[in-house]
C-alpha cells in the first residue's frame, strides 16, 4: 500500500518496539505529581499504601487489557477493543446499541486522558511564574499557562508529525531529563538520613478518621483519584496497531512501565512524607517536592527541582497527547466519531485528532483550576476502566470470541478478577469520586465531567448518519461504474487497481 493510500484510509504504521512504547509511556510515573499533596490531605501517611494498592490494581486490570490488546492487535488498546467487543456484528438496524456502549467507553477513556494536557500546562505556568519573578511582573499565571500550553502542544505536535518513532525519541530525552533527577531526589533523603520514620508511623491516619459511610465514600473516591495516576500505564497498550510485534511488545511494555510505577509511586510519597511530615506536605500541597529538595540540597536543589518538574510535565503531556489522539482516531475509524478525526498523514500520525485535542485543552486552561479539571477527568477514567473490564468478561464468555487466538493470555479465571474490579470502578469508584469532588471542589467539576461525557450522544448520532450517507454514496458510485455489455451483463467500466 502506498503512502498516499495510507493517508486516505487512515491507517497507523507499525514502527515501534516495546522499549519505544515504554519510553512514550514513561510519563505515567509522573502523574503522581498533582496528587502528592492531595492524598495525604484525606489519608495522612496511609497515602503511601493507597499508591501501592492502586498500582497493584493496575496490574490486575492491565493483565486483562494486555490479553485484549494482543487478541485484537489492530485495535488501539483499551478504547479500541472495547468498541470491537460491544459492537453487534452484521447489525441490520438503524442504531446499534452495543456500538454506542463501546464508543462511549472509548469517549470516557479519551476524556480521562485528554485533560492531562491542560492540567500540566497550568502547573507549568505556575512554576514559571514563581521561578522567574520578571515573568510574574509581565504575565499572570493564567497567561503563562496559556502560553506554556500553546508552546508545548505545538512542539509535541511538530515532533510527532513524523511518526510515533520520533515521539519515542523525545520520550527518551525527556525521561532522562525528568526521571533521573526524580529518582535522585527520591533516593537522596533516605541516603542522607532526612527521612524520619516517625513522620509516617505517627501520622498513619487522620485523627478524626472513622470507618463510617462518610469516610468509606471518601476512601472510594481517593482510590478513583489514585487510579487516574497509578493505573494509567495501560496507555502502553494503546499503541497496539503501531507495535511491530504486538503479541510480545504489548505485555513487555506494560510490565516494564508497571514495575517502574510501583517503585516510583511508593518511594516518592514515602520520601515526601518522611522528610516533611503530613503537616509539612499539607503546607505545600501543590509541589511538596520543592521543600524536600531544599531540605536535602539547599536552594540550588529547589531550582533544579523546578526545572526537572517542568521537563517531567512536558513528558506527561506528550504521553497524554499521543494516547488521547489514538483513542480519538480509534473512535473515528470505528464510525463512532466523525470520520475526519481518523485522518492520518503519510507518516501515520492522526494529525486532525491531535489538532482538535490541542484546541480543546487550550479552552480547558481557561478554567484555571488544575484540581477541578482532574476531578472531572477522573470521572471519565473511572467509567472507562469499569466498562472495559466488563468488555473483557464478555470477550472471555461470549461464543463469538471463543476461537480467537490469544498470544498473551491472563491467568485462568481472570474474568472473575476483571468483573470484581469492574464493579469496584462502576458503581463504587464512580460514586466515591463524585462524593469526594462535592466535598473538595463543589459540584462544578462534576457537572463539567458529565456534560462532556453526555456530549458524546449527539456526536455519535451524527456519526451514524454520516456513515449511512457515506455507504449510500459508495453504493451509488459502484453501480454507476457498471455498464451493460453486449449480452446485457454488468461489467466494470473502469479498471480497478489496488
Amino acid at each position: 500500500m502506498s503512502e498516499n493510500r495510507l493517508e486516505e484510509v487512515g491507517h497507523l504504521k507499525r514502527s515501534i518496539d516495546w522499549k519505544q512504547g515504554m519510553a512514550i509511556a514513561l510519563g505515567v510515573p509522573l502523574l503522581i505529581l498533582p496528587s502528592l499533596g492531595y492524598l495525604p490531605l484525606y489519608m495522612s501517611a496511609a497515602a503511601i499504601v493507597i499508591w501501592g494498592l492502586s498500582v497493584i490494581q493496575g496490574f490486575m486490570q492491565n493483565a486483562a487489557y494486555a490479553e485484549m490488546a494482543t487478541t485484537f492487535p489492530k485495535a488501539s488498546g483499551l478504547p479500541g477493543f472495547a468498541q470491537h467487543i460491544f459492537r453487534t456484528e452484521n447489525y441490520k438496524g438503524k442504531y446499534d446499541k452495543g456500538k454506542l456502549v463501546g464508543g462511549f467507553t472509548a469517549w470516557s477513556y479519551w476524556f480521562g486522558w485528554s485533560p492531562i494536557l491542560a492540567i500540566f500546562a497550568i502547573l507549568v505556568g505556575g512554576y514559571l511564574h514563581g521561578l522567574f519573578p520578571v515573568l510574574g511582573e509581565i504575565f499572570t499565571e493564567y497567561q503563562l499557562a496559556l502560553i506554556s500550553g500553546l508552546v508545548i502542544f505545538t512542539g509535541v505536535f511538530v515532533v510527532n508529525w513524523f511518526g510515533l518513532k520520533d515521539g519515542a525519541i523525545l520520550g527518551y530525552i525527556l525521561a532522562a531529563l525528568a526521571l533521573i533527577p526524580l529518582v535522585i531526589l527520591t533516593v537522596a533523603p533516605f541516603a542522607t538520613g532526612h527521612v524520619d520514620l516517625a513522620n509516617i508511623t505517627g501520622n498513619w491516619l487522620p485523627a478524626d478518621w472513622a470507618w463510617d459511610l462518610h469516610h468509606i465514600l471518601i476512601l472510594l473516591g481517593i482510590f478513583a483519584i489514585a487510579q487516574w495516576s497509578a493505573c494509567a500505564w495501560e496507555t502502553a497498550a494503546i499503541y497496539g496497531p503501531e507495535y511491530k510485534n504486538p503479541s510480545k511488545d504489548v505485555p513487555k511494555a506494560l510490565l516494564a512501565v508497571g514495575l517502574i510505577c510501583f517503585l516510583s509511586y511508593v518511594l516518592v510519597q514515602t520520601a515526601v512524607i518522611g522528610v516533611l511530615g503530613v503537616d509539612g506536605v499539607l503546607a505545600e500541597p501543590v509541589s511538596p517536592l520543592i521543600p524536600v529538595a531544599q531540605a536535602v540540597f539547599g536552594e540550588a536543589g529547589a531550582l533544579i527541582t523546578i526545572i526537572m518538574l517542568i521537563f517531567a510535565m512536558i513528558l506527561i503531556i506528550q504521553t497524554a497527547y499521543l494516547g488521547s489522539s489514538r483513542a480519538m482516531h480509534s473512535m473515528a475509524t470505528e464510525g463512532n466519531l466523525p470520520k475526519v478525526l481518523g485522518k492520518t498523514n503519510r507518516h501515520g500520525t492522526p494529525f486532525v485528532a491531535m489538532l482538535v485535542i490541542g484546541i480543546f485543552n487550550l479552552v480547558l486552561i481557561s478554567m484555571g483550576n488544575a484540581a477541578a479539571i482532574l476531578a472531572a477527568s477522573a470521572i471519565g477514567y473511572t467509567l472507562a476502566n469499569g466498562i472495559s473490564l466488563f468488555a473483557y468478561v464478555k470477550a472471555r464468555t461470549h461464543p463469538s470470541f471463543a476461537d480467537l487466538e490469544r498470544p498473551f493470555k491472563a491467568p485462568k479465571n481472570w474474568k472473575t478478577v476483571a468483573m470484581l474490579f469492574g464493579l469496584f470502578n462502576v458503581p463504587l469508584g464512580l460514586v466515591g469520586v463524585v462524593y469526594l469532588n462535592s466535598l473538595e471542589i463543589g459540584w462544578a467539576s462534576t457537572w463539567v465531567g458529565f456534560i462532556v461525557l453526555a456530549l458524546y450522544i449527539p456526536i455519535w448520532f451524527y456519526s451514524q448518519h454520516e456513515s449511512r450517507r457515506s455507504k449510500t454514496k459508495a453504493a451509488g458510485a459502484h453501480s454507476s461504474d457498471l455498464d451493460a455489455d453486449d449480452d446485457g451483463r454488468l461489467t466494470p467500466s473502469v479498471e480497478v487497481t489496488t
